[in-house]
């Protein structure tokens, strides 16, 4: 069955030289925009919406490529012509991106890390679109360098569960002198939980138990959801640590 001869079909349009896989086999993956990535990635569109269309209208909803990292299988599926399949090889494909980014960030100099801010500008990255709740610990020596991030749990959109000898069995484990906590809020409103004020209360009695100080506890979520504006909470600005 042919196309609806009212939508034009992008791809079929476009000189054989001109189509992104001949560019690609040509030029290198380099000479391709953004859509024409995209649209390589998904292989192919729907009756009466083609691939550069369905493409297009994928960046347009996102905003950028970056942007569709942190997307579910859900959001992709929310396209017409996005079916389950196709939803899921979106979603492995964000994954990998994630994963590798957070490997390079990781190989990077050991950043130092003293200030809430300079926490949610480390983690931000990582944290960026999640749809649950992840828990991770800062692991630091005594110059205030990361030794090492691990997460700890992996919640429910609401919840992410940490127990303090989670949190403490890493430190120990890697010489840490110090620790900061951080959790995100899916939300993006970083304003504390009564959850997440007795999860800092146990992990100050624990820091103390084990003679490893708790730098901080910060939940991270973005500035314009965040009633002061700032994107993250921090426990110990707020004096409860």
């Amino acid at each position: 069955m042919s196309a609806d001869p009212a939508t034009p079909n992008r791809l079929q349009s476009l000189a054989t030289s001109d189509r992104p896989q001949e560019r690609m086999a040509k030029h290198g993956v380099g000479s391709l925009s953004d859509t024409e990535l995209l649209a390589m990635l998904l292989r192919s569109g729907t009756r009466g919406h083609d691939v550069l269309s369905l493409a297009t209208d994928l960046l347009a909803r996102a905003g950028s490529l970056g942007k569709l990292v942190g997307w579910t299988e859900t959001d992709f599926r929310k396209l017409k012509g996005i079916g389950p399949v196709k939803a899921m090889q979106l979603v492995v494909v964000m994954e990998v991106i994630a994963r590798v980014l957070k490997e390079e960030k990781m190989g990077e100099a050991a950043p130092m890390l003293e200030t809430a801010p300079a926490v949610f500008e480390y983690l931000h990255p990582l944290a960026r679109g999640l749809a649950v709740e992840k828990f991770w610990v800062l692991c630091l020596n005594r110059k205030n360098r990361l030794l090492k991030l691990a997460e700890i749990s992996s919640g429910t959109a609401s919840n992410a569960l940490a127990h303090p000898r989670e949190v403490f069995r890493e430190a120990i484990r890697e010489g840490a002198s110090a620790v900061i906590c951080a959790h995100n809020h899916p939300s993006g409103d970083p304003t504390p939980s009564n959850a997440d004020l007795a999860v800092t209360r146990r992990l100050r009695e624990a820091a103390r138990a084990v003679e490893i100080e708790l730098h901080d506890h910060v939940i991270l979520g973005v500035p314009a959801a965040d009633p002061a504006g700032l994107g993250h909470y921090s426990f110990r600005v707020a004096g409860l640590l």
